[in-house]
């Protein structure tokens, strides 16, 4: 059986069993997927910056202490003979071990042919320590009157600040998570396995094979996909549809593997292990994403990119000039170095890191959890968020909205007692709801008897020895049953689900539940729409139901009875047209869904596979923090952009003056005024980034 056609009998499974008990009422399969690696870059995964900052602040401290700052000797510092050679061996620790992660990013960016901040970096540091080792030996060991000035200072000072601003922003986002890993948890590692000769045995879930015959006892995980041979039971698949219910199962159903079997023991069938699994091709789905997802390059890296040429340019060209000038290669030299040093960005490398985390508490405080802040960068561009119906717009519980007798013989109260009767022996979330909505009412349940499940119709049962039975309208088609059409058409567009009560071949009355749709959905859908981006809905439900939620809602764009991978193609084929999407769900369905959109966004109240699978995390399932998402994204952006403003603009005037631009008039930057403004900018763009503010 191929993997397509498995996961739809898997499918129809589910569906057989959402109309069991009369309810007209389908799965609905919440599809995430989502950017699974990005922890920002690549350039994360080069060791733990807190631990590299703490051991380089021991080194850099004494040079900090020891060398003059571009030339400038600050009140705090003094030397003592053989003080520089204590400088040197530290400098070189230094480069070495806190300039690593630099070192190894520069040729990662290079290798993919996109300089960035770590390019950026890794030629500050680098430049500062080659030409600190000449400027050593020519102090030391010629005999040169002149002092030759060296870049200690700056070598310690920027490797510090560049390591501190990305522990900061490791420490905000946090590390990429993983998904994979939280699915392979569902599976248990063993199985019940029943040979032969009837005998029990527990096998590894690898020692199982097609058509082998497992027991799975109550409350413990399917291993397997498979088909039930013994026993009765109903099963949660929230885990793997997204929808918080119990489905009924018996003799010939399907059952997924990962999901929980419910009261009853029960043996099945083995129809899929391994690789052919369900879940295994949800995994695959995500896995695949995570892999086709290409990186967003950060704005700070476009910008660090830019200055990396910027600098490189002005520095040759300084050389050049200068070298024609005068004819020396030392003076030539000392421009050079000075324009890439000054180029490199201490203020850009904290510009984006402090935002980032002023950013994500923020977030934290209003119920955003900010996991891979690239989404924040991205979700300028969305223009289409696609939206799971169950548990994101709506509360994934159902309510009776509608009871009504047909006939004389009872009144509304008592066919709401039959209907409690018979559904008092299921727990499926319909039944449950009219059971709840009885009590409430504080109406008298009468004794039912004999009760059963008529299959992808309802239930029949005595009650004072008369037969009645619970079923859904097509039942009532099939048996040329008389039942009024205009009010099922309104009740369904309204989204019920519809079931009837019937004894002689007569409908004797009607029950209609809806799940509720959150207070926040219209409104968010609405402010959506505001800004330009259009809500799509995405749901595995029927499209009755769906439609009629939709309406409600104000979304014209609604894709209904959805697979999981389904939802993942529809994500797909917008993207393919250029689109940018982001994806908003709670389920394992939802997960492949999350990985592959631009930005996946995912309901905290929803199961770890679609939490871990997301961008950002919803704490508090409030459709309204979506909106809260795009503003404190625009307010963040603003302030990143402010702050690359300052970090960079600084170059723009200090760059040029240090290579000698205005020399014909007798001003040329010195290194020491140029790390004064050096360190004004980074001033500058601290304070700014914590004037951020969420409103």
């Amino acid at each position: 059986m191929d993997k397509k056609h498995q996961m739809h009998m898997n499918h129809s499974e589910h569906e057989h069993h959402e109309n069991h008990s009369g309810h007209d009422h389908h799965g609905n399969h919440s599809g995430h997927e989502h950017h699974g690696n990005h922890s920002g870059h690549d350039h994360h995964h080069h060791g733990n910056f807190k631990q590299k900052f703490f051991v380089s602040l021991i080194f850099a401290i004494p040079i900090i202490i020891l060398s003059p700052m571009m030339g400038l000797r600050l009140p705090f510092q003094f030397t003592f003979p053989g003080s520089d050679w204590i400088v040197l061996i530290l400098a070189t620790i230094l480069f070495f071990y806190g300039g690593k992660p630099f070192l190894s990013g520069a040729k990662d960016e290079v290798a993919s042919k996109k300089p960035g901040m770590m390019t950026l970096v890794a030629l500050g540091i680098t430049v500062a320590y080659i030409y600190s080792l000449y400027a050593f030996y020519l102090n030391h060991f010629t005999a040169t009157s002149q002092h030759t000035m060296d870049f200690f200072w700056e070598l310690a000072t920027l490797i510090l600040i560049m390591l501190l601003g990305h522990w900061i922003e490791m420490n905000a986002v946090g590390n990429a998570s993983n998904a994979l890993q939280k699915m392979a948890e569902l599976l248990p590692n063993t199985a019940t396995k029943i040979t032969q000769d009837s005998q029990r045995e527990t096998v590894k879930i690898a020692d199982i094979h097609v058509d082998d015959v497992v027991e799975v006892k109550t409350g413990e995980s399917i291993p397997t996909d498979g088909v039930i041979i013994k026993g009765d039971t109903a099963v949660d698949e929230s885990l793997v549809t997204g929808e918080s219910k119990q489905v009924p199962k018996g003799i010939d159903d399907k059952v997924i593997a990962g999901s929980i079997n419910g009261a009853g023991s029960i043996q099945i069938k083995v129809t899929a292990t391994g690789e052919e699994s369900y879940l295994s091709q949800v995994m695959d789905l995500i896995s695949q994403a995570q892999n086709d997802k290409s990186q967003a390059e950060l704005l700070s890296d476009r910008v660090a990119g830019y200055l990396f040429y910027f600098a490189v340019t002005v520095g040759i060209i300084a050389f050049i000039t200068w070298m024609l000038i005068t004819h020396s290669v030392d003076f030539a030299l000392e421009r050079l170095v000075t324009v890439l040093v000054i180029a490199c960005p201490h203020a850009l490398g904290l510009a984006i890191p402090l935002v980032t985390a002023r950013s994500t508490s923020l977030g934290a405080q209003n119920g955003l959890i900010i996991k891979n802040r690239e989404a924040v960068e991205l979700a300028q561009h969305i223009d289409y968020v696609m939206m799971d119906k169950t548990g994101t717009l709506t509360e994934g519980n159902f309510s009776v909205n509608h009871v009504e007798s047909y006939s004389n013989q009872y009144t509304n109260n008592e066919i709401l007692g039959l209907f409690a009767s018979l559904e008092g022996h299921s727990n499926h979330p319909l039944a449950l709801s009219i059971n709840n909505y009885a009590e409430q009412q504080q109406i008298s349940v009468p004794q039912s008897q004999d009760v059963q499940t008529i299959s992808g119709v309802g239930l029949e049962g005595h009650i004072n020895n008369q037969k009645f039975t619970i079923a859904n309208v097509s039942y009532l088609d099939q048996h040329d049953m008389s039942y009024d059409q205009s009010q099922f058409e309104q009740l369904a567009q309204q989204g019920n689900s519809i079931s009837y009560l019937i004894a002689d071949q007569t409908v004797l009355g009607i029950i209609a539940q809806g799940d509720q749709i959150k207070e926040s959905s219209k409104q968010m859908v609405s402010d959506l729409k505001e800004r330009g981006i259009e809500p799509v809905m995405l749901t595995g439900d029927n499209k009755a139901v769906a439609k009629a939620v939709a309406k409600e809602l104000g979304i014209s764009h609604v894709h209904a009875q959805l697979m999981p991978e389904d939802k993942e193609q529809i994500i797909k084929d917008y993207q393919a047209k250029g689109h940018k999407v982001m994806m908003v769900g709670d389920g394992i369905n939802d997960a492949p869904s999350l990985v592959r959109a631009d930005i996946g966004l995912a309901i905290g109240a929803g199961t770890d596979v679609a939490v871990e699978s997301g961008d950002i995390i919803l704490v508090k399932s409030n459709p309204a923090d979506i909106i809260h998402f795009f503003t404190l994204s625009k307010n963040t952006m603003r302030k990143m952009i402010q702050n690359l403003w300052w970090g960079a603009g600084y170059n723009i005037v200090a760059v040029p003056l240090a290579a000698g631009i205005l020399a014909s008039i007798g001003l040329i930057l010195s290194p020491a005024i140029g790390a004064v403004l050096m360190s004004l900018s980074t001033v500058i763009v601290a304070i700014n980034a914590f004037t951020l503010k969420l409103k």
